[in-house]
């Protein structure tokens, strides 16, 4: 168990580390990158190292982690790494506004890496940097992004190893029915959730609130909205440390997509702009100003074409599915969670709710979709189709959220937007990132094809 440790540290300047190694209480810094997939990438360092060599010149790391797939496999045919360029390094140089303790993990820190080229240029490719290049889009026009990304997650009483070995099949869900908003229901696994709370806190997160879901032992972790660029990476260190504290409890958890066939693990991200002096621009009153009309604007136009960043695996698109919660029509509401977009909150807090991403998208890579989808509506003053009401399931005039991975890929390879938004070097790798996707799909033999085919056909 952690809570019994946990540190409630602010960030931690490098002076601050050199203290904490001085005394003894700190003996390893983890170095990490976010990759393709979102995940957390790098090395564990002696921190003493760490302090004398890594901090001014930063580390180096195959630069294969930006050209492969979800199993680590090495994939031909990107431009930033393979045979032909000798799978060299690039340079993962340490953003220590990111330092932090990490209170699940004995005497570890952690701090998030910028990937360069040996040459300081950036990586354009690497998901960070795809979100700090539209950030500096936003700032050229005076505006700040605020964020929140709420991940849902299921959690399983067999181990990652127990469930590897069992194929991931007949797994025990830790409830056995709903526990939506249940304190009865989510009292049995309390103790894991609050040591996931106290942890991320412990590392300088804000948790808000944890409550129950849909699905069989579905859970969500809720923590307080943030700017864009600090919630990515927050997002990405729960999502890791959560795996680990559950690991510790001889537990697991999922953020797939869908992993079964009950509701699915969404990721609704929270999204407003405001000035560089903090005033809210999107809100006029309750009712949405001319800026934020034309922001929600800017994202019913993208999201189809961007939806390879919102959903960007194969399983992605099986939650798009009528009647369950995640959704199929590209329409925006007031709390109207049938549509793609969702507007919540009164006056200085109103924001959009985007409903597209799943539990599996990466987080720089989902906000840096919405911040281009924001700037087009902005940038070509896109008038704002009228609030849909009623069930949008059922409207069969909208266009539609892309039904697979295959179909995302075409919109994103097609997308004027995405080319002028994005660049063509980060359009071409992500798809062909997806192409890599749908091609190992192409040639699995699934479950649903052994059961239907083994013996009747």
């Amino acid at each position: 168990m952690i809570a019994d440790r946990v540190d409630l540290s602010p960030m931690w300047s490098a002076e601050q580390l050199r203290t904490r190694v001085e005394l003894g209480e700190i003996d390893t810094v983890i170095l990490a990158m976010t990759d393709m997939q979102g995940r957390l990438q790098g090395k564990r360092l002696h921190a003493q190292y760490f302090l004398d060599e890594v901090l001014r010149h930063g580390s180096e790391a195959c630069n294969y982690l930006l050209a492969v797939d979800v199993e680590m496999t090495p994939v031909d045919g990107y431009a930033v790494s393979g045979w032909e360029r000798g799978y060299g390094d690039f340079v993962l140089s340490p953003d220590l506004t990111t330092l932090r303790p990490l209170p699940w993990l004995p005497g570890s820190a952690l701090v998030l890496a910028d990937v360069l080229w040996h040459d300081g240029s950036p990586v354009v490719q690497s998901p960070r940097q795809v979100l700090r290049h539209q950030l500096d889009r936003l700032a050229e026009r005076g505006l700040v992004p605020y964020v929140g990304t709420e991940l849902e997650f299921i959690v399983y009483r067999d181990s990652y190893e127990e469930a590897q070995q069992k194929g991931y099949r007949a797994l025990s869900p830790a409830n056995g029915y709903n526990v939506d908003y249940s304190l009865l229901g989510t009292t049995r696994v309390e103790p894991l959730l609050r040591d996931i709370r106290l942890g991320m806190a412990g590392a300088g997160l804000q948790p808000e609130s944890a409550k129950g879901e849909c699905n069989l032992g579905q859970q969500e972790i809720a923590f307080r909205y943030a700017e864009a660029l600090k919630t990515a990476d927050q997002h990405s260190i729960y999502k890791h440390g959560a795996k680990e504290i559950a690991a510790q409890h001889g537990m697991s958890l999922t953020f797939m997509a869908k992993p079964n066939q009950r509701e699915g693990n969404s990721c609704h991200i929270h999204f407003s702009l405001r000035s560089k002096s903090g005033q809210p621009l999107m809100s006029n009153g309750d009712a949405l100003s001319v800026t934020g009309e034309r922001v929600l604007a800017g994202l019913l136009a993208t999201t189809a074409e961007f939806s390879v960043l919102y959903a960007p695996n194969i399983n992605s698109y099986k939650r798009f599915q009528e009647g369950s919660f995640a959704p199929t029509a590209l329409r925006w509401g007031r709390d109207n969670r049938t549509c793609a977009l969702r507007l919540v909150g009164h006056d200085l807090s109103l924001r959009v709710e985007h409903r597209v991403p799943g539990g599996d998208v990466n987080p720089y890579l989902a906000i840096s979709a919405l911040i281009a989808g924001a700037l087009h509506g902005l940038d070509n003053n896109l008038e704002l189709e009228p609030v849909f009401t009623g069930n949008a399931y059922r409207d069969e005039t909208a266009t539609r959220v892309p039904g697979t991975l295959r179909e995302a890929l075409t919109k994103w390879e097609s997308s004027q937007v995405a080319r002028e938004a994005f660049g063509d070097e980060v359009v071409t790798h992500y798809a062909h990132a997806a192409g890599v996707e749908v091609k190992a799909f192409d040639a699995a033999v699934t479950d649903w094809e052994l059961v239907r085919g083994f013996e009747r056909l």
